[in-house]
């Protein structure tokens, strides 16, 4: 059985959209947004140019299913963290999610997408949010502590990750660490509004 053939069959069971998306990924990440034509996509992902019109009619239709896998990601990460390392591993997941994914995370945060117009990125990012907001509720007394909380942990860990980002940090407070070590230790130094609570 030729590969073309494979592949024709396994979207015609509805892999389509997910092998467009792998190919849509891949290409995000390596020449960002400007690189995203769906032609593009199409080639590289071996069908038909019209073929990604029957899930993506339009490309912010495309930018949104990529946020919203990112999302995915994204909390999946977080969630596994928190197992292992409560709050502080979640601030870390989110960091190097950024440092692993940095045209995704911009996609997913730059405005690129209305996020309003996509119920399923829109469920999925205050799914995300609420992940956070929950790991705080048990240790913050009163509702609008933990959600104050979650803001100012959001913010954190989100001005980190943008920091790294566009390098601005300077290589003299990073003192020669990596990016894993340097983000691990600076939140360490930080006494989150958690810890507060629990030794009050």
């Amino acid at each position: 059985m030729s590969t073309l053939k494979s592949k024709k069959e396994a979207y015609h069971h509805g892999d389509l959209r997910a092998a467009l998306l792998r190919s849509a990924g891949k290409i995000l990440e390596k020449e960002g947004l400007v690189g995203l034509k769906l032609r593009e996509i199409a080639r590289r992902a071996g069908v038909s140019h019209s073929a990604p019109y029957r899930h993506f009619p339009e490309r912010e239709s495309l930018l949104a299913a990529l946020a919203t896998d990112g999302y995915a990601m994204l909390g999946k990460a977080q969630r596994e963290a928190a197992a292992a390392g409560g709050l502080r591993g979640m601030g870390e997941a989110y960091v190097r999610f950024a440092l692993d994914h940095p045209q995704r995370f911009r996609l997913m945060f730059g405005g690129a997408v209305q996020i309003a117009r996509h119920p399923a990125l829109r469920d999925i990012a205050t799914r995300t949010f609420q992940g956070l907001s929950g790991a705080l509720s048990a240790r913050v007394p009163g509702a609008q502590g933990a959600s104050d909380a979650s803001l100012a942990a959001w913010a954190l860990v989100h001005g980190l990750a943008q920091l790294l980002l566009e390098d601005r940090i300077a290589s003299a407070a990073r003192n020669g660490r990596s990016d894993e070590q340097f983000v691990r230790e600076l939140l360490a130094t930080v006494r989150f509004a958690a810890g507060a609570a629990q030794s009050a």
